[in-house]
C-alpha cells in the first residue's frame, strides 16, 4: 500500500513509451481535472542520453574534476560505463503528465564530496545529480545550491597565544569596532537617544518630497523610521562621537537639516516590488535569475536585502496564508496501482503460442545483447527491428530504469537512435539518406571531397563461413540491396558457432573457373578497344565555362568520349552520312582533366531533333530500354514503307549506325 502511494516531492518514474526508458521527474502539485483524472505537476530531471555530445564531454570533465578533488576509489570500466546510467542533471522545466502513468518510486540526490560513487551501483533505483541542464540554452552549470561539505571549507583557527605574548596583528586590518559595550552611558540615556534619532528620521520624511509620496500618512512615516537602518545610524553616531550626547545630537541634525536614512524598503517602489514577487514565484530564491531577468537595473545586494526585509512585512504573511490554503485544497497524496499490463516488446508470453507479440521473425538461439545469458523466462525485443537484438528479463528492467545495458555494446548508440525516430522507423529519412553512399547533398560532397586514407576490409575465417552456413539470418540479397542498413554480425556468429556442430562435415563442391595470364587479358583488351582520333598537335583547350565560342557538347569536358563517336567514326543524328558542307560536332579529343567540384561545368544537355523523335515511335518499349542500357550498341529500327505519294528517298530498313543526339 505505502509503495503504490505517491506524494508531493517524490521522485518517481513516468512511462511515455513501451521500448523507451522511464523518465524521471520530482512530482511538485497534484491535481484533479474536471473529468475526475489526476495529473502531475513535475519537474524534468534528464539522463546523458537525453543531452547532446558535447554536453556530455563537459559533464566527463566534471566528473573527472569531482573523482580528483574527493579522492574516490579506482572503479572499473564497467562500473565507470553504469555510472554514467546512474547520473541525472537537474532543470527548471514543468510539465503535466497523467498520475496514471507512474510506474514507481526512485532515489535522486544531491552529489557531495563526502559521497563514495560506488555506493550508488550497490542501491536500487538510487540516482544523483550535480550540474543544472538547461534546455532551451543547451547549457549544464553547476548547482547552485550545493552543499559545500570539506576541509577546504572550513576556517583556519590559529593557535591560541601564550600567557604575556603580545598580539603583532594591525588590528584595524581584522576588525572595525563599532560598539563599546563599556561606554559610560547607561541605558536609560542610549534608549532616549535612539527615540530622538526616530523623531529625526521622522521629521527628515516630511520634509523629504519622495518619501511623503511613498509614505503619505503621519504613522507610514514612523512606522519606516524606526526600522533598523535608523537605529543602526543613531549607534554608529555615539561610537563616532565618543558616547557624547552634545556632540550626537548635533550630528543627527546638522546645518543643512536633519539626516534621513532609507534602506531597501524604502528605495523600491510599489512596481519593482511586484515584479520581485513575480519572480520569486517563478525562480525561487534564485536571486542571479531573479536579478537578470526582472531587475537588471538592481545590484544582487540590493536584491538579497530587499528579500530578507520584505520576509518582515505583511505581504509576505498575507501571501504565505494564501499558499497554505491552496495547498490544503490540493491532493497531497495519490494511490496508483501495480501496472501488470503485458510489454508489447514482449518477443512471447509465458503460455501462448509461438510467434505471438513479435516472436515471429526471431531465430532461435540468439542471446542477450547485454549479459550474453542464453536463458532467461521471458525474452523482450530491444533495437532496431532488422537487428533482431534481444534482452533478457534482468537485463529489460535495467533498461527501462536507467536507460542503458550492463556492460557497454556498439548497439546501444543504434538503439537509442531508434528509439527516439518515433513508431515509424528506427531512423530518419535524413538520417538514412546521410548513411546512403548515393546520397548528392552539398554535406555529402564536402565530405567526400576530403583526403582520406584508404582502407581495407579484410574478412575473417568464421565471417566466411558463417555468410555460408546462416544465410537464411544473414540474406545476403536483401543486405545488398540496402548497404546503408546494419548487419548484427555478433548474432550472426553466435548462431553459427550453434550450428557449426550440426553440419555436415562433407566438403562443398565448388567449381574452379581458370583464369587466363595478364598478357592474354592485355591482348583481348587491346583488339576489342575502340579506335581513337588522333588529338589536333595545337595548344590544348583550357577549361573555362565562360568561353562561349566553344560548344559546350562536343568538347566533352570531362574527357569521356560521346555518342558520336563512339565507335571512332562521326555519325550525325539521323543516321545519314555527313556531306561536305556538314560540320561534325567534335573534331578532336581533349585530354583527359581533373576538374575540381568548385570549377565543375554546367551540365550537358540533349536535345533531340525531329528526325529522332519520329524514329523513336518506331522502337518498341524493351528496345528503348536496351538501347539506354548500352548506348555504345547501334540501334536497328524496321522503318514501314513510306507513302508513294510523297517522292523522298526511302531509308535502310536497317541501319548499323547508332541514334546520336545533338545540342
Amino acid at each position: 500500500m505505502a509503495a503504490n502511494m505517491y506524494r508531493v516531492g517524490d521522485y518517481v518514474y513516468f512511462e511515455n513509451s513501451s521500448s523507451n526508458p522511464y523518465l524521471i521527474r520530482r512530482i511538485e502539485e497534484l491535481n484533479k481535472t474536471a473529468n475526475g483524472n489526476v495529473e502531475a505537476k513535475v519537474v524534468c530531471l534528464f539522463r546523458r542520453r537525453d543531452i547532446s555530445g558535447n554536453l556530455n564531454t563537459l559533464a566527463d570533465s566534471n566528473a573527472r574534476e569531482f573523482e580528483e578533488e574527493s579522492k574516490q576509489p579506482a572503479l572499473s570500466e564497467q562500473q565507470k560505463h553504469q555510472l554514467k546510467h546512474r547520473e541525472l542533471f537537474l532543470s527548471r522545466q514543468f510539465e503535466s503528465l497523467p498520475a496514471t502513468h507512474i510506474r514507481g518510486k526512485c532515489n535522486v540526490t544531491l552529489l557531495n564530496e563526502t559521497d563514495v560513487l560506488a555506493g550508488y551501483l550497490e542501491k536500487e533505483d538510487c540516482f544523483f545529480y550535480s550540474l543544472v541542464f538547461d534546455p532551451v540554452q543547451k547549457t549544464l552549470l553547476a548547482d547552485q545550491g550545493e552543499i559545500r561539505v570539506g576541509s577546504k571549507y572550513q576556517a583556519e583557527i590559529p593557535d591560541k597565544l601564550a600567557e604575556g605574548e603580545s598580539d603583532n596583528r594591525l588590528q584595524e586590518k581584522l576588525e572595525t569596532k563599532v560598539w563599546d559595550p563599556n561606554n559610560q552611558l547607561k541605558d536609560p540615556q542610549i534608549d532616549q537617544f535612539l527615540v530622538v534619532a526616530r523623531a529625526v528620521g521622522t521629521f527628515a520624511r516630511a520634509l523629504d518630497c519622495s518619501s511623503s509620496i511613498r509614505q503619505p500618512s503621519l504613522h507610514m512615516s514612523a512606522a519606516a523610521a524606526s526600522r533598523d537602518i535608523t537605529l543602526f545610524h543613531a549607534m554608529d553616531t555615539l561610537q563616532k562621537n565618543n558616547y557624547d550626547l552634545a556632540k550626537a545630537m548635533s550630528t543627527l541634525v546638522p546645518q543643512g537639516g536633519p539626516v534621513l536614512c532609507r534602506d531597501e524598503m524604502e528605495e523600491w517602489s510599489a512596481s519593482e516590488a511586484m515584479l520581485f514577487e513575480e519572480a520569486l514565484e517563478k525562480y525561487g530564491k534564485d536571486f542571479n535569475d531573479i536579478r537578470q531577468d526582472f531587475l537588471p537595473w538592481k545590484s544582487l545586494a540590493s536584491v538579497v536585502q530587499f528579500y530578507y526585509m520584505w520576509k518582515t512585512t505583511d505581504r509576505y504573511i498575507q501571501q504565505k496564508r494564501l499558499k497554505a490554503a491552496e495547498a490544503d485544497s490540493k491532493l497531497k497524496q495519490v494511490y496508483i496501482p501495480t501496472y501488470t499490463k503485458p510489454n508489447p516488446n514482449q518477443i512471447m508470453v509465458p503460455g501462448s503460442k509461438p510467434g505471438m507479440n513479435g516472436a515471429a521473425g526471431f531465430q532461435k538461439g540468439l542471446s542477450c545483447e547485454s549479459c550474453h545469458t542464453a536463458q532467461s523466462p521471458q525474452w523482450y525485443a530491444w533495437g532496431p527491428p532488422n537487428m533482431q537484438c534481444r534482452l533478457c528479463a534482468s537485463c529489460w528492467i535495467y533498461w527501462k530504469k536507467y536507460g542503458g545495458l550492463k556492460t557497454p555494446t556498439q548497439l546501444e548508440g543504434a538503439a537509442r537512435a531508434g528509439s527516439e525516430s518515433g513508431p515509424r522507423g528506427h531512423m530518419t529519412r535524413q538520417e538514412v539518406q546521410g548513411m546512403s553512399p548515393f546520397t548528392r547533398n552539398e554535406g555529402r560532397a564536402k565530405l567526400l571531397a576530403k583526403n582520406r586514407q584508404t582502407f581495407i576490409l579484410q574478412t575473417t575465417k568464421l565471417t566466411r563461413i558463417a555468410r555460408r552456413v546462416c544465410e537464411d539470418i544473414l540474406q545476403p540479397r536483401r543486405a545488398a540491396r540496402r548497404p546503408y542498413a546494419s548487419i548484427n554480425a555478433n548474432a550472426v556468429k553466435a548462431e553459427c558457432m550453434i550450428r557449426l556442430p550440426k553440419a555436415t562435415k562433407t566438403t562443398l563442391k565448388s567449381k574452379l573457373v581458370p583464369r587466363q595470364s595478364l598478357a592474354t587479358i592485355v591482348k583481348d583488351l587491346a583488339i576489342s578497344a575502340p579506335l581513337k582520333l588522333k588529338a589536333s598537335r595545337g595548344p590544348p583547350t583550357p577549361i573555362n565555362r565562360n568561353q562561349a565560342s566553344q560548344p559546350r557538347v562536343g568538347q566533352s569536358l570531362l574527357g569521356k568520349r560521346g555518342f558520336d563517336s563512339a565507335s571512332g567514326v562521326p555519325y550525325p543524328a539521323n543516321g545519314r552520312p555527313y556531306s561536305s558542307g556538314m560540320r561534325t560536332t567534335s573534331q578532336s579529343v581533349i585530354k583527359r582533366q581533373k576538374v575540381s567540384q568548385g570549377e565543375a561545368p554546367n551540365p550537358v544537355v540533349f536535345v533531340a531533333t525531329k528526325d529522332t523523335r519520329a524514329l523513336r515511335k518506331h522502337l518498341t518499349q524493351s528496345e528503348m530500354r536496351r538501347a539506354a542500357r548500352k548506348p555504345h550498341l547501334p540501334v536497328r529500327i524496321k522503318l514501314p514503307p513510306p507513302p508513294r505519294s510523297l517522292a523522298m528517298p526511302l531509308l535502310p530498313s536497317s541501319t548499323s549506325e547508332p541514334i546520336v543526339l545533338e545540342d
